[in-house]
């Protein structure tokens, strides 16, 4: 089913104490969750602290301040991302009349269920090592618009996201016209990520789906390399009710003669995007098989990881991110980038260690598993459904060492809520709950109920602003006293950790 990477004749065989090889061999029978194999102990040395996230705050300028709020002013009339009408035929035409700049540059393409833009981070963070010129587009954003478009690493500049607008703006007009229906917010965005690329140039593009994949809006390129981050139940109602179907619509991003980087899947979806490779004569790269993560251990700030890629071992590799989830997107990421070099198919040479140990260091991302204060030490997580907010409880118990642990939880009333309340209640002492500012957010109140019947009505307290949330949250962990070691988690929706990052000073 793979050919990816070919052994080298003159490799000796493996040796049976590998620990790589233990995962090749004991993958037929194996949970996927228990893919990490232990190494023994490490000490860690790195230089310098944890990157700091790159999340613009608004303006300063007034003038363009207000340019950029009337910019997100006359993207709001437009169909938000939750309303969608299944096809790429607005975008595609959009594109057309742009002179399809989506097709100036190669591109890497990521879909999945949980994973995809810290994934995307470290890819941007690769490649821009190797000197190469990047741009990525992933979505949502946690504070400010221009996060979704990112340039050499960075987002775009305020000015240049209002120039971009203002460039594609009367092509916008042209196509809702002639549409049945106008173009949407995210389709949009999507067109003006593919102009800004063009218009740079970036010598390579990191592009994050935005839902599902065969409609997507992002789906009008046809990505050198398509990586599927692990695919779980989410977006149900549009997607499909198990990992299988909603599979069917993620594999639209494999192209013809694409390289396919898979994260481990459960068994249906992986047999759905193995059969959609085959049909478009695609190479499939596994995790667990031709990649994986060999060990891992918690270090300051981090983990260090020794990670088997397309084309050989990198060890020593210092990710500044918690948990084993980021691990897993680690391999994916680098066995993406191999894949876009050639590596394990036209050179046979790994990458160079020191450039992924250097570009790996720098990896940050907001909203994931993020302090943004201490005494007591809070921590925001975008985690939004059940799978994600299993990784993430995993992740804050191996991080973190809390006496005693706050959630503050504000979610999405079409999110299921009681499965991700169910994941975080084993390390949860007590809730908060409260709602953020979004339309589509659950009622602080409808939340609460669903909280008691999990955690106890001993263990859950209402607060539906989230500034007082926030400050009930931080005065429970601060009752421990200055040295006991409590902590507040705040979570259940992007929007809610955004809001929250502001409130905290962050941005």
């Amino acid at each position: 089913m793979s050919d990816l990477p070919p052994r080298d004749p003159n490799e000796s065989d493996p040796d049976e104490n590998d620990p790589f090889e233990e995962i090749v061999e004991t993958e037929t029978t194996r949970d996927p969750d228990l893919a990490v194999i232990e190494a023994g102990s490490r000490t860690l040395r790195t230089q310098g602290g944890p990157p700091q996230a790159d999340v613009p705050a608004r303006p300063a300028d007034p003038q363009v301040d207000q340019a950029l709020r009337d910019v997100e002013a006359e993207l709001a009339t437009r169909w938000g991302e939750t309303k969608l009408e299944p096809s790429v035929d607005r975008i595609a035409a959009l594109m057309d009349l742009l002179g399809d700049p989506q097709r100036s540059y190669p591109s890497i393409h990521i879909t999945g269920t949980n994973g995809k833009t810290s994934t995307a981070r470290m890819i941007e963070a690769l490649l821009g090592a190797f000197d190469l010129r990047t741009g990525r587009y992933t979505s949502p954003h946690v504070q400010s618009i221009t996060e979704r478009i990112s340039l050499d690493g960075a987002p775009v500049s305020a000015e240049r996201f209002i120039e971009t607008y203002q460039d594609i703006k009367p092509y916008l007009e042209m196509i809702d016209s002639a549409q049945e229906y106008r173009l949407s917010f995210f389709e949009v965005l999507t067109g003006m990520a593919y102009a800004a690329f063009a218009d740079a140039p970036v010598d390579v593009a990191v592009v994050e789906v935005g839902m599902g994949g065969s409609w997507d809006a992002t789906n009008v390129i046809d990505g050198d390399v398509a990586v599927v981050t692990p695919i779980d139940l989410d977006h149900t109602d549009r997607l499909g009710s198990t990992p299988g179907e909603i599979a069917g619509e993620k594999a639209g991003i494999i192209k013809q003669d694409a390289t396919v980087i898979l994260a481990q899947q459960p068994v249906d979806a992986a047999q759905v995007l193995l059969k959609k490779a085959v049909e478009v004569d695609a190479t499939v790269a596994r995790e667990g098989l031709e990649f994986g993560v060999v060990s891992r251990e918690v270090a300051v700030g981090g983990q260090l990881l020794t990670l088997r890629g397309l084309g050989g071992e990198y060890d020593q590799v210092y990710l500044p991110l918690h948990g084993p989830y980021q691990a897993h997107n680690a391999a994916v990421a680098l066995a993406a980038v191999e894949a876009f070099f050639g590596v394990g198919s036209q050179r046979p040479q790994p990458l160079d260690i020191d450039t992924v140990r250097r570009a790996f260091a720098t990896v940050s991302s907001p909203g994931r598993l993020e302090v943004v204060r201490s005494s007591p030490t809070v921590v925001l997580d975008a985690a939004h459904n059940p799978a994600g907010a299993r990784a993430t409880a995993e992740a804050v118990s191996e991080a973190f060492d809390f006496s005693r642990l706050i959630a503050v939880v504000g979610a999405s009333g079409d999110k299921n809520v009681r499965g991700l309340l169910e994941a975080f209640e084993p390390i949860v002492a007590e809730v908060v709950v409260t709602q953020n500012s979004s339309h589509r957010a659950m009622d602080a109140d409808e939340l609460a109920a669903i909280a008691v019947e999990i955690f106890g009505e001993e263990r859950v307290q209402v607060e539906p602003r989230l500034p007082d949330a926030l400050e009930a949250a931080i005065t429970l962990a601060e009752e421990e006293g200055e040295y006991a070691g409590a902590g507040v988690l705040v979570t259940g929706s992007v929007i809610t950790v955004g809001e929250a990052r502001l409130l905290l000073g962050k941005g």
